[in-house]
């Protein structure tokens, strides 16, 4: 089975703790196509997938985009163009959505999941709207699913106390690029910090890729082997 994962750095895995690593572990009879760029935004995303076209015939798509669209309103410098309005964003998504849906016979649209670990921060307020969107047009066809990562997440906070800690200076992203690889390092920096999924508010820890593994696994064993798990 042909599976694709579509996004930025947190696709990728870098910085933070890779949760593809995990998919593929988890599901070695599969073969997992990681596509995620750091710093991608809807609009880069598209102008990618318009220049390089996606591999044909996968059997399931993950798209996994939007965080930037969010989290460069914090940041000094914007790695990618960003959509200047909600109007914008949903039109770059469909085109995303699109491209994914002429590669592959199942997508799944994944909402962004967390920017910071305050849950009340305007940010996270955002991202709540913007999962709310991205399920409106998974509606609209009948071969995509929607996974609301956010609402897991607020599941998982509710239960303990996080920092409001963001990483929102470009050089101290880089510099977690560069000196926080292992996922014992990583966790010990999250704890520094007060955080519980997250290294810097974004990016995953150990915690924090094993609960998007777990959701996308939930998502596979659904729709690639009918098996029905409660999942949000």
């Amino acid at each position: 089975m042909k599976i694709a994962l579509i996004g930025d750095s947190l696709t990728e895995g870098r910085p933070g703790v890779s949760f593809a690593k995990i998919l593929q572990e988890k599901f070695p009879e599969c073969t997992f196509s990681n596509l995620g760029k750091p710093g991608e935004s809807v609009k880069s995303l598209d102008k990618r997938l318009t220049k390089n076209e996606l591999a044909q015939n996968n059997d399931l798509s993950f798209l996994w985009i939007g965080v930037n669209d969010v989290y460069s309103k914090l940041l000094s410098v914007q790695a990618q163009p960003v959509a200047k309005d909600h109007d914008e964003f949903k039109e770059y998504y469909e085109k995303n959505l699109a491209a994914a849906l002429t590669s592959s016979k199942k997508v799944v649209v994944v909402s962004p999941a967390l920017i910071g670990e305050d849950l009340n921060n305007a940010s996270n307020q955002e991202i709540k709207q913007l999962s709310s969107l991205i399920e409106s047009l998974s509606a609209k066809h009948s071969n995509v699913h929607f996974l609301n990562l956010h609402s897991i997440f607020i599941e998982h906070l509710s239960t303990v106390r996080s920092s409001d800690y963001i990483s929102t200076k470009v050089i101290r992203v880089m510099l977690d690029v560069l000196f926080y690889k292992n996922p014992a390092r990583i966790d010990k920096l999250s704890k520094e910090r007060g955080l519980h999924f997250t290294m810097d508010g974004i990016h995953l820890n150990s915690k924090g890729a094993q609960v998007v593994a777990d959701a996308f696994a939930a998502k596979i064993d659904e729709i690639a082997f009918n098996k029905k798990e409660n999942i949000l």
